[in-house]
């Protein structure tokens, strides 16, 4: 078996196989940089001679160099903070708390100014004498001064690389788009199955949507450059002037000559020339950063193939080796490999018989050990579900704390109580003066305003004075002596301007945080669980020899039947919060996950209809699932049928009673069962 076999050789880790592809990917993702880099480097060129203009062992060669190094750190600084799955925080300012917390925030901003300084240099450098952007230029023969338009220029560019820091992380440019390897329609199911097409994320699939959207790349760079350089010369003169060109002049002091004082020119450095260099210098940053995030957005979740089979499929064990990945607790591993197990699933019988015939791997079947991963992920939703509805939060809270929530747990004495005349250390009386008194008298009307205070009637009388002016200058001011009813409006105009979008609770953030849950929630791991299941279970009537997977069908069945219907009540029964002005019910993460599971559910309907009772399903499981699954069948077929064989079993004198008629009653139970 191959089980028996896979205990002999030592299974390989599922990351020796994903990380060797992912690096190549990583290196598609740099060639592309590479090339813009290169471009770059042609379009700075002087090109007084033909040869070194372009020649890459020349100057064009060592720009090509540092531009490229300075795209790439940004493609590493993915490496680093790259995760997959949507950001679940409640709104975007309970997101702006979470990164401010964050190191990755500091170094998603150190690493794009740094990027942007380091290509300000090269350019600067590559500049003729003629430009006049030199740092120390020289007056009266050897009179050195700083230059503040070089100051400038290198200012624009470090600005322009916080600012997209900045964008980065509010874009959550580091999310990658895992794919979904959904089943063909059912008519070509049928026919034969499906083979690996071009449209599920391969390398030349990916490189025509990159294609694709160079324009879209163009316009955003044309748009980021001109604004960039519009707010970083307010920003300039306003703001930052006076300490950078005081910060410059103590860096270049030690090795020039430069004047004591460091008091400012009396001109701004503003002319045609510098904004038109802070516009090309915009650009051409701008352009490097965008398509590199872009091809490894792309090149990094192209599917888990190799050579058009599954990445595993050059294991000793490949089942092994997949199941490792399966238990993996990294998200993106665990990611990738239920990704492949839906293709494998989908796409190769090989590798599907390899499936069904592993019994006798450790720990239980193949088929076994992998029906309990993706079942225990998908309830995960539910469990999610059943705490928010319990507890009102999504995960699990300490057992310890579920307890009265009215009075605190006694606790057991281990030792009698001391008598207090017996007591050897007693606490001295604390005087009660008049500091104490006034102290317990403003407490108890802060926390009880209800009693009554033990204040003189005199002030007492002036408190009410005093309260009733203050609501009588509110009702001239604003009409009405409701004061909370006018704090709500007033938070509700608040929330609806552009100042309170930060503090939206939007409905689709609040179901994705108790869907996926917290801080990062992938829908392809839940689909693609779901199309594994129905299609390993479908492909088992044909192909499964040992009829393992028939054991689980039922379970299966109702699983996913009950997951459809909790979903679905929890959409309905989620109440929009107040500071969602918008007030629309729509999620696309929950459409996905459904889309997925009532696939997945008709399929296995579809497939084991004809043998409901062989696999333990009643009627009443059937017409369920259909219903869950958005079937419009009626169940009317499966009892006639059922109805006709007891008829003809009775014929042959198969019961005991003879003569046994199957009343309308009868009919009707079944029906209402």
């Amino acid at each position: 078996m191959a089980g028996a076999t896979a205990a002999k050789v030592r299974v390989l880790p599922y990351k020796d196989f994903l990380q060797p592809a992912l690096q190549r990917r990583f290196a598609t993702s740099g060639l592309v940089i590479l090339v813009v880099a290169y471009l770059e480097a042609l379009l700075l060129a002087s090109w007084d001679s033909f040869l070194w203009a372009w020649f890459p062992l020349g100057p064009a060669g060592i720009r090509t160099f540092f531009f490229f190094l300075c795209g790439v750190l940004i493609i590493t600084l993915r490496i680093a903070q790259h995760h997959p799955g949507v950001r679940t925080t409640s709104s975007p300012f309970a997101t702006f708390l979470d990164s401010l917390r964050s190191f990755n925030t500091l170094e998603t901003i150190l690493t794009y100014a740094f990027s942007a300084w380091a290509f300000s240099q090269v350019y600067l450098w590559c500049l003729s004498e003629d430009a006049g952007l030199e740092y120390i230029s020289y007056y009266h023969a050897d009179r050195a001064r700083l230059n503040e338009k070089a100051v400038f220029l290198t200012t624009h560019c470090v600005l322009v690389g916080v600012w997209h820091g900045l964008r980065h992380l509010f874009s959550d440019v580091d999310r990658l788009h895992y794919g979904i390897a959904k089943p063909p329609p059912r008519d070509a199911d049928k026919k034969a199955d499906k083979k690996v097409n071009a449209d599920d994320g391969d390398f030349n699939t990916q490189l025509q949507k990159l294609a694709q959207k160079l324009p879209e790349i163009v316009v955003f760079t044309l748009t980021q450059a001109l604004t960039s350089t519009t707010v970083t010369m307010i920003t300039y003169s306003v703001f930052l002037r006076g300490f950078v060109w005081r910060f410059t002049m103590s860096l270049f002091r030690p090795v020039y000559n430069l004047p004591k004082t460091n008091m400012t020119p009396m001109t701004l450095p503003f002319s045609l020339t510098i904004i038109l260099r802070c516009l090309w210098t915009s650009v051409l940053l701008t352009f490097v950063w965008t398509l590199g995030n872009e091809a490894f957005s792309l090149f990094m979740v192209k599917n888990p193939l190799k050579n058009n089979k599954p990445l595993t499929s050059e294991s000793r064990d490949p089942n092994g080796s997949l199941l490792n990945g399966l238990k993996a607790k990294k998200l993106s591993i665990q990611c990738f490999a239920m990704w492949e197990l839906a293709y494998i699933a989908r796409d190769f019988p090989d590798r599907r018989k390899a499936i069904y015939e592993d019994i006798d791997r450790k720990n239980g079947p193949m088929w076994s050990q992998i029906y309990k991963i993706c079942i225990d992920v998908l309830k995960q939703i539910e469990t999610r579900i059943d705490n928010y509805e319990k507890y009102g939060k999504p995960t699990v809270p300490n057992p310890a704390l579920d307890l009265d929530r009215n009075r605190a747990p006694e606790k057991k004495r281990l030792t009698e109580t001391v008598p207090r005349d017996e007591e050897v250390f007693q606490s001295s009386p604390q005087r009660r003066g008049y500091r104490e008194a006034i102290e317990r008298t403003v407490g108890k009307i802060a926390t009880d305003p209800g009693q009554p205070s033990q204040l003189s009637p005199r002030a007492r009388k002036i408190a009410e004075f005093a309260k009733g002016e203050l609501i009588k200058a509110q009702k001239q001011a604003t009409g009405t002596d409701d004061t909370e009813g006018l704090a709500k409006d007033f938070a509700t105009k608040f929330v609806e301007s552009p100042f309170g979008w930060p503090f939206r609770q939007t409905y689709r953030r609040g179901v994705a945080k108790v869907l996926l849950g917290e801080p990062f929630g992938e829908v392809s791991l839940y689909a693609n669980a779901a199309f594994a299941l129905s299609g390993l279970a479908v492909r088992s009537l044909q192909e499964d020899k040992y009829g393992y997977v028939q054991r689980d069908v039922a379970g299966l069945v109702r699983t996913l039947t009950g997951l459809v219907r909790k979903v679905e009540g929890f959409r309905e029964g989620v109440v929009v919060s107040w500071t969602d002005v918008e007030g629309r019910r729509e999620s696309r993460e929950v459409e996905e996950i459904l889309e997925g599971l009532k696939w997945s559910l008709r399929g296995v309907v579809d497939g084991f209809g004809d043998y409901a009772r062989d696999v333990g399903l009643s009627l009443g499981d059937l017409r369920l699932a259909r219903e869950a699954a958005g079937v419009k069948k009626a169940v009317r077929e499966e009892e006639e049928k059922e109805v006709k064989g007891r008829r003809l079993r009775l014929a042959g004198g198969e019961t005991a009673a003879a003569g046994v008629k199957i009343t309308e009653e009868e009919v009707m139970g079944r029906r209402l069962r």
